[in-house]
């Protein structure tokens, strides 16, 4: 069979000591520090980007952070993070910014409305653990060996001598635990444990946080829920024989229920549990018309390589992009990269 299977061998990143030298250099000269993570911010990217805003702001820099979305809004079931203060709108980010950092960012395009400012920022350092970081910005912390973009944000504060109180552990915990699945991927090391316990130390309530993260909805997410589910397709021949189960969220389905669009993450984790398939797929459409696809991988298919080639990005397990094609069209071009369909007859 071909197509794109998981990799093997070494990361494809490892952060050379000459650039976290470099990083805390910046850092520690810079008196303003403007932030930035990737459009839609999951929890790991705002997390990232909020724990170190709030560090560096208790060591005396001026702060601002921001995400590139045209509806800049934090999804609601990250609302509890602390640091928020330190957010604005795009419009009101630097233009030019001295020292801009960003958070789980693979590619530029994923800064949205903010990829100029990047472009113009005297410096700019890159902190990602995905593998497919295409390298850009003046100092990469890029390491795809890390089990989130969080790991390598406490990393960069020990290394600058700032301490993890309540809120900013908060913020790096909510990173750690939701880029693992809870602990559950392959990226859950003893490093990884021994990192949960250092936040944990500090006294956070993770049950509070678990409960905030996968245990709260709307009803009305069950009703879009059910009409996912209703569509769902499952092809057993896609993939080279390891099977594909997907199905797509349309504007209308939410309008129907008054249900804003980040109240829908949570439906590929549903359709990912279906034992057949290798790989799930939930499309989304958005405000804007545009289909925000999320792909999940039991392992032996790379969708994150799938995705790269697709405009976007992710990890072997998890990845994502965004189409302006039918849910069919797009879903023709995912599947002719991750192989083609196996005989019915094997």
């Amino acid at each position: 069979m071909s197509g794109v299977r998981a990799p093997q061998g070494p990361p494809a990143h490892v952060v050379r000591e000459a650039d976290w030298l470099r990083a805390v250099e910046l850092v520690r000269d810079a008196g303003e520090v403007a932030l930035v993570c990737h459009v839609a911010p999951d929890g790991d990217a705002l997390g990232s980007m909020l724990g170190l805003g709030m560090a560096l702001r208790r060591a005396g820099k001026r702060v601002t952070a921001s995400f590139g979305d045209r509806s800049f809004a934090v999804p609601r079931l990250l609302r509890f993070l602390p640091g928020q203060d330190l957010l604005v709108e795009p419009a009101a980010y630097p233009e030019e910014p001295e020292l801009m950092i960003s958070f789980d960012v693979p590619t530029v395009d994923r800064l949205g409305l903010l990829a100029p400012n990047a472009g113009k920022a005297r410096e700019l350092i890159v902190v990602d653990h995905h593998p497919s970081n295409t390298g850009f910005g003046t100092v990469q912390l890029v390491d795809s060996s890390a089990a989130s973009t969080s790991v390598l944000v406490e990393e960069l504060m020990a290394r600058l001598g700032l301490d993890v109180d309540h809120d900013i552990a908060t913020c790096l915990y909510t990173g750690l635990v939701t880029d693992t699945g809870s602990f559950r991927h392959s990226s859950t090391t003893p490093a990884v444990h021994e990192m949960a316990a250092r936040l944990v130390a500090t006294g956070l309530r993770t049950d509070e946080i678990a409960r905030e993260l996968w245990d709260r909805s709307p009803f009305a997410y069950l009703k879009v829920l059910a009409a996912a589910l209703d569509r769902a397709t499952l092809d057993r021949h896609a993939a080279g024989g390891l099977g594909l189960v997907w199905t797509f969220v349309t504007r209308a389905d939410r309008a129907a229920h008054c249900l804003p669009y980040d109240e829908c993450e949570g439906i590929i984790d549903v359709i990912r549990r279906t034992d057949e398939p290798d790989v799930a797929v939930v499309l989304k459409e958005d405000d804007e018309g545009a289909w925000q696809v999320s792909t999940r991988s039991k392992g032996q298919v790379d969708v994150g390589r799938a995705c790269t080639a697709l405009g976007g990005g992710g990890h072997v397990r998890a990845a994502g992009f965004t189409s302006h094609d039918s849910p069919e069209e797009t879903m023709a071009s995912f599947r002719s990269l991750i192989g083609p369909p196996a005989s019915p007859s094997t």
